[in-house]
């Protein structure tokens, strides 16, 4: 899916593919595969993977209410064990994407795996919310691995076309599946079990597909360590990146809880370390390192940096409608777990509809009304729960709202998925899936701080809906990603050349037309 290229823009030398060879190219199994039984297999341990991100998630926010009480945990402490998750996910996913690109996917997404199923299993085992806390964090490592290592996968191994399309969608499905059976499971182990049951069930389906993953997965890192021998570790973006974006969201979230808000000493401080440390990560990154972490000529496609600050925005709407929306409809309308788990159903129901129908149509529609629809479905969610009465009607409100959430999301990661990874190079596809993924923790990270920020100014005031200024945050940041995703012209996501089968035509022709002017010199 290229904005400013077509297959007719170049024309190919002798010898090169034509479109109908693309179009067989772009729906025939990948040759590393032995069989179609060994690529489901594979794919699965992928889509199992995304699953269980979206299962630690949105299953916390529905069991938080009973840990809280469980664990004692105070009202102004409660964001962090949702937020820390996301937040050390957010802040490390650029240097286990690097490690990637170094070293091949299969030892980083494995041991991702193992990693987040063990830090999981001992999160059952929590005795205080320090602890579950401090696990949670810890847990966060294992998606920072895992995550973007399994879209660097799919973005090696499949070329652009309808089966590349499709599985970028079965990718994308499983996100709102874990979303929904996360909750689901939340809702019944606080109903019948514990919720500790809800950290082993986890566990376990992680075990599983970790050890479905060692054995599947194509084993790259001799072909990676020769292919991308040039590529170094960028240890100076690590020490500035990573601790300043923790540093600059723990201010932000917990500033509105702190004994003196905002004027708390260790507030200021945090947030004027985070701060520096950022304005020197774009200092190194841009004019020091010689491999920098996140290289600047990363945004040089058209229309990459407005889809980077609308992908944040949009991540980050969603991020604020999981954590309130559950607390909202549990404690503000006063549903059961169960109820709220099920309540959440459309979600679920939609995005296994939309991914499946847009890994066989993404080729056929415009990625800029895609994208615009996508901003539609945003607004409307976070809107009808913005105005939506206590006694509010489920068909009339939350019916409607889940709908046009799980319409925001899954589009705009299906399209921006295909967009980024078509569009970044082969020995590149760990950054691109390290940065479509920082998007969208960071920006639920950073959002959700905001939020809470706005939330608990209100309550301070004596407001006894504060939740509803989160929702109305999260409308004007939706009418911010609508106006972006209008001004993105982005097309059809249809079979064509890899972006190094690209350059390799660019240098045919260059040398070919070379030649002639030589020729017709010396004639």
């Amino acid at each position: 899916m290229s904005p400013s290229t077509k297959k007719g823009d170049i024309e190919s030398p002798p010898g090169a593919e034509s479109e109908t060879d693309l179009e067989l190219l772009g729906r025939q199994r990948p040759d590393v595969f032995s069989s179609t039984f060994t690529e489901v297999m594979f794919c699965a341990s992928l889509l199992i993977s995304m699953f269980m991100a979206e299962f630690f998630i949105s299953g916390f926010n529905i069991i938080l209410p009973s840990v809280s009480i469980s664990l004692e945990i105070p009202k102004t402490s409660q964001v962090w064990p949702a937020s820390v998750f996301s937040l050390v996910t957010g802040a490390f996913l650029l240097p286990f994407g690097r490690i990637a690109d170094i070293y091949g996917a299969y030892w980083v997404f494995s041991i991702g795996m193992v990693w987040f199923s063990a830090w999981s299993l001992i999160s059952g085992f929590s005795t205080n919310y320090i602890m579950l806390i401090v696990t949670r964090a810890l847990g966060g490592f294992g998606p920072a691995a895992f995550l973007p290592t399994g879209i660097m996968l799919l973005g090696k191994l499949y070329r652009p076309g309808p089966r590349k399309n499709l599985v970028f969608a079965l990718y994308s499905a499983f996100a709102p599946i874990g979303f929904f059976l996360g909750i689901i499971t939340g809702g019944l182990t606080i109903e019948y079990l514990s919720w500790r049951w809800y950290f082993y069930i986890g566990s376990i389906i992680l075990f599983i597909s970790s050890a479905v993953a060692f054995v599947t997965i194509p084993k790259d890192m001799e072909q990676t360590r020769r292919e991308n021998a040039h590529i170094k570790m960028d240890w100076w973006g690590i020490v500035t990146i990573a601790p300043g974006l923790v540093l600059t969201t723990f201010a932000l979230t917990d500033g509105a809880h702190a004994p003196h808000g905002w004027k708390s000493p260790y507030i200021i401080v945090t947030f004027i370390l985070g701060v520096l440390l950022l304005g020197a990560a774009v200092y190194i990154e841009g004019w020091v390192a010689e491999q920098p972490l996140l290289p600047f000529d990363l945004f040089q496609p058209k229309y990459m940096v407005r889809l980077t600050v609308a992908l944040f925005f949009a991540y980050g709407i969603f991020g604020v409608f999981l954590f309130y929306a559950s607390f909202q409809i549990s404690e503000w309308m006063g549903q059961t777990a169960l109820i709220t788990a099920i309540w959440f159903a459309p979600m679920a129901g939609g995005g296994i509809v939309l991914a499946t129908i847009g890994g066989f149509t993404l080729h056929l529609l415009p990625g800029r009304l895609l994208l615009i629809i996508s901003a539609l479905g945003s607004l409307a969610c976070v809107l009808l729960f913005a105005l939506m009465p206590q006694d509010a009607n489920f068909w009339a409100w939350v019916f409607p709202a889940m709908l046009g959430s799980t319409i925001g999301i899954d589009i705009t990661f299906i399209v921006s998925n295909v967009f980024i990874t078509t569009n970044v190079a082969r020995h590149r596809q760990g950054l691109a899936g390290a940065l479509i993924n920082s998007l969208l923790f960071l920006g639920i990270s950073f959002f959700l701080g905001i939020s809470d920020l706005a939330v608990s100014e209100e309550t301070k005031r004596g407001g006894t809906t504060g939740h509803q200024v989160a929702f109305w945050f999260a409308t004007a940041c939706a009418v911010v990603v609508l106006l972006l995703f209008a001004t993105i012209k982005v097309g059809k996501a249809e079979s064509d050349l890899t972006l190094e089968e690209r350059a390799e035509l660019e240098r045919q022709a260059k040398n070919q037309a070379s030649r002639s002017t030589v020729t017709e010199e010396k004639a």
